[in-house]
């Protein structure tokens, strides 16, 4: 027996049971209509990550792509999964909004912070070559954080630089350049904390990451 694929079954058997019947009305409105998500939802593959989950999204609200490291490579640099994602999005969907969104304790990060990691992972190495400006933008920052003695850590300010590369990306895109010159498009960054549950945006133009607070 197949323990991982039993218990993949029995999670849809649950589904199918507990969950489904509850929306049945909402599922097959989503069935019947054709989608029209709000937002492309763009985060790391990482399997601790949920983006309709964090967001308290329904179904159909959020078209997600994932990725190691929620990357976004530059137009014409990598023409591929991920562009054709954001084209679609953008000139089909019509998305309104599009979120970058990068996690605490990624393990993108971490082999960028340590590339001897990934010298049996060539197709992964290559990817990284999409956050290398990142890397080189958080050390600087790194050594300032040191001398000012903020207790940032060097995985911190990575992961929010590369976020804030990968907007940068983003725009590089001739659908995205596009639609947000017309003003039909918005675009933010997220750093999503696991352990925590907190999540901080930089929205279009800012660096820093300020965070959501919680309903009191």
């Amino acid at each position: 027996m197949d323990v991982v694929l039993e218990q993949l079954k029995n999670g849809v058997r649950r589904f199918r049971k507990e969950v489904y019947p509850k929306h049945a009305e909402m599922y097959a409105q989503a069935a019947s209509e054709l989608q029209r998500p709000h937002t492309l939802f763009i985060a790391c593959a990482d399997s601790r990550v949920d983006p309709n989950e964090i967001t308290s999204s329904g179904v159909g609200d959020v078209f997600v792509t994932r990725n190691i490291g929620n990357m976004v490579p530059a137009y014409g640099e990598m023409l591929g999964g991920v562009s054709a994602v954001v084209e679609f999005a953008v000139s089909f969907l019509q998305v309104r909004h599009i979120v970058v969104c990068g996690h605490s304790d990624c393990g993108a990060m971490k082999a960028l912070l340590n590339p001897e990691a990934m010298t049996e992972l060539p197709a992964v190495n290559n990817w990284m070559k999409n956050a290398h400006a990142a890397l080189a933008v958080s050390e600087k920052l790194y050594e300032r954080d040191l001398e000012e003695g903020t207790g940032r850590t060097r995985i911190e300010e990575l992961t929010e630089q590369n976020v804030l590369l990968q907007l940068q990306h983003l725009k590089t895109h001739p659908s995205v350049a596009g639609a947000m010159a017309m003003g039909e498009l918005t675009v933010s960054g997220w750093v999503y904390d696991i352990g925590s549950g907190a999540v901080r945006v930089a929205e279009d133009g800012q660096r820093e990451f300020t965070p959501i607070e919680p309903v009191v």
